[in-house]
């Protein structure tokens, strides 16, 4: 067995009556009867390679800090295989969260939640790609081993119809992000609709009284959230999507460094944010009216942008009950979960990719000590 002591070698003694059966006592020490890699060693192996830019450097760090030597496929491997332990976990519903809702408390008393989801695109390995590198192992091999019959490499896995998909990301948190859960799919979004009223059922979101949305206005996160009667108090756009989107209307229509467009933008995002969506629409109709033919074609993207969010532009009530109106954590989050996955080169398999990210969310849900504490392991 490979421990974070070196290598052991374990002999058993095991004990029989007819009565009881077969007993190993040593068994009950040991991380799983007959693993040759103790659960020390994988939670290490998992600790570097989250930190690492690539497996064979991960090994690297394992073998210099902890004299533990294992390859930089091994370690891949092992990780890639603890990931989706991780996953079924969670899914099963074995991994606790050690807070809910009702420990969400602002400075004036009240209990508050907020929710954000967001998608975020990851590399992964096309199927052209992989035959490519499957060709290119087989010439490797027939030149390293001339004169020996080598073992047939197994089944080639399929690979993605494109160099990137979108995953999705979902998280819920408190006001000051001491108590947080975040979680990633590579499903599309109703799998990610699923995955939030997984997660809002896990922190009892009902029981807080105040529950806020944060997000970007895409059509799929609104209609999920619609969908699994997530139970939100209210459901805002994030205003940084919508300084974005005028942004992008004051480039096409003032150019990159005109003053009059950089203060055409301040108060039209100063007016979304004091007086509302009403008073912002009248102001945009009128600016609108005074543009040239050829530049109202950028008005009208910002203003059907805007139309058909309007639910959602709720900024002067939000400030007033003292609720955040960026999705910054939400953002932030959507980083960490793919940082490992994004190095120069990196292409990933789909499943290999979820697995990652589901090590990543640990971290960022502060479940990693709970995770290790109670060994979980597949149970197939």
């Amino acid at each position: 067995m490979l421990t974070i002591n070196g290598r052991v070698r374990l002999w058993r003694r095991r004990w029989h009556s007819p009565k009881e059966g077969t007993s190993s006592p040593l068994d009950s020490w040991l991380d799983t009867a007959e693993e040759t890699i103790s659960l020390g060693v994988r939670e290490m192996a998992c600790r570097l390679n989250g930190d690492g830019k690539n497996f064979d450097k991960a090994a690297a760090n394992l073998a210099r800090t902890a004299q533990v030597r294992l390859s930089g496929e091994t370690l891949r491997v092992l990780v890639e295989a603890e990931g989706k332990r991780v996953l079924q976990a969670q899914r099963s519903g074995q991994l606790e969260v050690d807070w809910s809702a009702t420990d969400c408390r602002t400075e004036t008393g009240t209990t508050r939640v907020y929710f954000g989801t967001d998608g975020v695109m990851v590399p992964l390995i096309t199927d052209e790609e992989k035959v490519t590198r499957r060709q290119g192992v087989k010439e490797k091999r027939k030149k390293r081993d001339k004169d020996k019959k080598t073992r047939p490499l197994p089944p080639r896995k399929s690979g993605a119809d494109q160099k990137y998909k979108e995953f999705k990301i979902v998280a819920y948190y408190d006001e000051e992000q001491k108590n947080r859960i975040v979680s990633g799919t590579r499903g599309d979004h109703t799998v990610a609709g699923r995955l939030m009223r997984r997660e809002a059922a896990r922190i009892q979101l009902d029981k807080a009284d105040e529950k806020i949305g944060n997000v970007d206005g895409s059509p799929w996160i609104r209609n999920e959230v619609k969908r699994q009667c997530l139970p939100l108090d209210a459901l805002g756009l994030d205003f940084y999507h919508l300084k974005e989107n005028a942004q992008k209307t004051r480039r096409e229509v003032y150019g990159e460094d005109d003053e009059t467009g950089q203060q055409w933008l301040s108060d039209l995002l100063h007016v979304f944010k004091h007086e509302g969506y009403e008073r912002a629409w009248e102001s945009l109709l009128e600016w609108r009216a005074g543009l040239d033919l050829g530049k109202r074609k950028a008005a009208d993207r910002l203003l059907n942008y805007a139309s058909e969010r309007r639910d959602m532009i709720r900024y002067p009530e939000f400030k007033e009950k003292g609720w955040q109106i960026g999705s910054g954590p939400t953002e932030a989050t959507c980083k960490t979960l793919t940082a490992r996955l994004k190095g120069s080169g990196m292409r990933w398999d789909a499943d290999n990719a979820e697995a990652i990210m589901a090590l990543e969310a640990l971290t960022q849900s502060g479940q990693w000590e709970v995770y290790w504490r109670t060994h979980l392991r597949p149970t197939g």
